[in-house]
């Protein structure tokens, strides 16, 4: 079949980990590593008993085969020693340099980001709100890594104009949800293992603006996790 299996390394691959696109996979091979399936139609892994990926989910692979499947992220850390190196090479920042309110103290650092393309989904849909697609609107699709050492408080905040999702790359983390701006008004807990995308926890409000509660990552290791944003185009 012609056109199919477009690959591309994603802006921030580099020595500590392997991060690449895949477009249009028919039979592609993944050696190792962890598989996010960034479309709104199912993955198929196609082994002896085929299983199925669902749309904004992920898996591990180790030499397995995508049967199909329209766009997806790869991304293995190729070892893990001196892992801590990771924000002194090129294209990482300490997250106060691009975001002015962040506490100085705090160890959170974020990769380049690569802008994916256009994508056309339902938000309603995407966030859980609605089961059937009703109306495609086009968002924008940005990834990028996030890198923190052990028991950092990545930044209690519910500000983003854009819909957001996470997969845990590397070590473990919790997404806390807060109905304050308080750590005493914890109220729910999303645990972030290697391989895992959790669910939005977005909700557009009746004028289509994107609703956040109160939440922040924190991380129980040393972790790496991998950022989806959907950003609304023209916004």
């Amino acid at each position: 079949m012609p056109n199919k299996n477009h690959r591309r390394d994603l802006q921030f691959s580099d020595d500590f980990l392997e991060a690449y696109l895949v477009e249009d996979l028919h039979d592609f091979q993944v050696d190792d590593g962890i598989v996010i399936n960034l479309h709104d139609s199912p993955m198929l892994v196609g082994e002896n008993v085929p299983s199925v990926v669902p749309p904004w989910k992920s898996t591990m692979l180790r030499k397995g085969v995508i049967a199909s499947a329209h766009r997806v992220a790869v991304v293995r850390v190729r070892s893990s020693i001196n892992l801590g190196g990771i924000p002194l090479g090129g294209g990482w920042d300490w997250f106060g340099n691009r975001f002015a309110k962040f506490p100085r103290t705090a160890p959170l650092y974020i990769s380049q980001y690569d802008e994916i393309g256009e994508i056309k989904v339902d938000p309603l849909v995407f966030t859980n709100q609605s089961s059937t697609p009703h109306a495609l609107q086009s968002y924008r699709m940005r990834l990028n890594l996030w890198w923190s050492p052990t028991g950092t408080d990545c930044y209690m905040h519910n500000e983003h104009p854009f819909l957001e999702i996470h997969t845990q790359i590397y070590g473990s983390g919790r997404i806390q949800k807060f109905r304050e701006r308080n750590e005493a008004t914890l109220y729910e807990e999303i645990t972030m293992a290697p391989g895992y995308t959790h669910d939005p926890f977005v909700r557009l409000t009746p004028s289509k603006t994107p609703e956040y509660p109160w939440h922040r990552y924190f991380s129980d290791s040393d972790a790496i996790w991998l950022a989806i944003e959907l950003h609304p185009m023209g916004a």
